[in-house]
């Protein structure tokens, strides 16, 4: 098995000799991990028996070849979120997307690499709610001789933001889909896998980070968690923010940060209070669905400082003075939300693609199934929850993933008919919508892009059901967002108002609550690209749909081949 593993890494080595920096080798191993939390032991799904799982640590430029065995019970994949996949969508891994699922027994070795891209990003599992526990960190240093376009940080912390229910989160999911009701809420959210001083039986491995007084550090947040937007601040000290979704931004100085699920974040914090104290770092959730349940706790993590000559700490590090608390927005505070994110810009002027050559309007929303024969209807009023995009509820196929049956020319796994626009056109926001408008279509549809088009896709919330911020994914690409506003679109008055000098480029992008947002991108990379709600309860009920981009013009321009190792379903 050895000799095995070394000839495949040399045939990889050899395949990756025209990539200019160095190649990292690693495996994960997926298997189940006894932890305690909340006083209770669990059996959890980890890599390597760590949670949050292991940091990956390479640089702009850099190959990574991680060897995926699944020892768990259940099937997985594997996505490295944020990562453009240039020509290597095979290693994308949303389960019967881009891929089958590893099975138990099994493995897959996941190839790509790092073009053009520096910061925080993160990895994670794309199979049922699994990356509840399988995440880490994916930092992206820059090339060799390159340095940051800001202060050079003293240390650096990744705090990964994650949610915990004390059940096997699958077991969580397939209720929900067994009864047609939303899915039970979490018990706690996490700071690097531990729930903090507020929650039973967890103080005494609440997250430490050690600080020395004067220093100016980076934190990387991540967050990992699973159905939540957060609110986070660290008492006592500004942040200011540096990056987002892998891209330098304009700086900018705040007291408190939002992130939806997907979405990073780098500040730069320096280290201005009295030595000796402690300070939470804080967070909890933005909630903007009114009506809704919701995980209404708050996790902490210590910032301590200590002194230059011993700079660890630990929960029981001496200190007379409690850790003093950080004002956070209250679960409902849109304004600030919304002003956080319009914060964010990207350094210096940018080339915006133009002119659009396809212009794309997608509604983003729940809905309800009608309830039939033999089915148990938790949902309002006898239905079944839903979710969907223009219309469309999207179905995953089983028996062959859709970049395979694309890649195979095989019929019926899927069609090329995702619509352009709604089919009905309404008052996306109004606060009654029929319940005609209501019942979504399901399918296995995709929407075809000719390579190097220019894309821009206006991203209308609804309200049916309830509105609410959509933290949208687009696999394979950095976007800009141009714009972003509440009630309806208005493609006579709203595009005057585009930002076409300095938006930011994001992979992950909030569509306000009752309101929407404008993105543009180029189709440079060819492949089936998944476009997703981040909210897992919402993908799991539909609110997805995928871009098929063909292939260009000779070999550069073209899928690669599939790996000989790809999973069969």
């Amino acid at each position: 098995m050895q000799c095995l593993l070394f000839s495949i890494l040399l045939w990889l080595s050899l395949a990756f000799t025209c990539a200019s920096g160095e190649i990292h080798y690693h495996e994960f191993v997926i298997q189940a991990t006894p932890v305690k939390r909340l006083c209770e032991m669990h059996n959890i799904i980890t890599v390597n028996g760590l949670f949050p799982g292991p940091t990956l640590e390479v640089r702009n430029g850099d190959t990574l070849v991680i060897k995926a065995i699944n020892q768990a019970i259940y099937n997985v994949t594997l996505h490295w979120h944020g990562i453009r996949q240039l020509r290597t969508a095979w290693a994308d891994g949303p389960e019967f997307v881009t891929q089958c699922p590893i099975r138990p027994g099994e493995s897959y070795i996941y190839r790509f690499t790092i073009e053009g891209q520096e910061g925080t990003l993160w990895w994670h599992a794309h199979s049922m709610w699994l990356r509840a526990t399988v995440y880490g960190a994916l930092i992206i240093y820059p090339e060799e001789g390159s340095i940051y376009p800001f202060t050079m940080p003293k240390r650096e912390f990744p705090i990964l933001l994650g949610q915990w229910w004390n059940r096997d989160p699958n077991d969580v999911l397939r209720q929900a889909m067994i009864t047609g009701a939303a899915p039970n809420i979490s018990d706690a959210f996490t700071i690097n896998g531990q729930p903090g001083d507020l929650y039973d039986c967890s103080s005494q491995e609440t997250t430490v980070i050690p600080v020395v007084y004067g220093e100016t550090n980076l934190f990387r947040f991540i967050n990992a968690a699973m159905n939540n937007e957060l609110f986070i601040a660290i008492a006592g000290h500004l942040m200011t923010v540096v990056a987002a979704d892998a891209a330098y931004t304009k700086p900018f100085t705040t007291p408190v940060l939002m992130l939806g699920p997907g979405q990073t974040t780098d500040v730069l914090v320096t280290t201005t209070q009295a030595p000796g104290r402690r300070y939470y770092i804080a967070a909890q959730a933005y909630a903007s669905a009114q009506g809704v349940p919701f995980d209404n706790t708050t996790t902490t993590a210590i910032l301590q400082y200590v002194s230059a000559a011993c700079p660890t700490a630990t929960r029981t590090s001496p200190s007379v003075f409690p850790p003093l608390f950080p004002a956070l927005p209250a679960f409902n505070d849109t304004q600030t939300a919304a002003a956080f994110s319009a914060g964010i810009r990207s350094p210096s002027p940018v080339d915006v693609p133009d002119p659009v050559d396809e212009h794309l309007f997608f509604t983003v929303g729940l809905g309800l199934f009608n309830c039939q024969p033999n089915q148990l209807c938790g949902g309002p009023n006898g239905t079944r929850f839903t979710a969907s995009m223009n219309n469309v509820s999207f179905v995953l196929p089983q028996t062959v993933s859709i970049l395979q049956a694309s890649y195979l020319g095989a019929e019926g796994v899927f069609t090329d008919d995702f619509p352009p626009a709604p089919p009905i056109q309404f008052d996306y926001t109004a606060s009654n919508i029929s319940q005609d408008l209501q019942q979504p279509v399901p399918g296995t549809k995709v929407y075809k892009l000719k390579y190097g088009s220019v894309v821009q896709v206006v991203l209308q919330g609804t309200n049916i059901v309830a509105g609410e911020e959509h933290p949208m994914h687009v696999h394979g690409y950095q976007f800009y967002v141009l714009a972003t506003g509440f009630g309806n679109y208005n493609p006579a008055t709203d595009p005057a108002g585009f930002n076409m000098v300095d938006p930011p480029q994001r992979n992950t992008v909030g569509v306000p609550v009752n309101g929407w947002a404008v993105i543009r991108f180029v189709a440079d990379n060819p492949g089936v690209w998944l476009v997703h709600c981040h909210l897992d309860v919402h993908i799991v009920w539909g609110l997805a749909m995928a871009f098929l981009v063909e292939n260009g013009v000779g070999e550069l321009q073209a899928v690669e081949p599939p790996p000989i190792d790809l999973p069969l379903c």
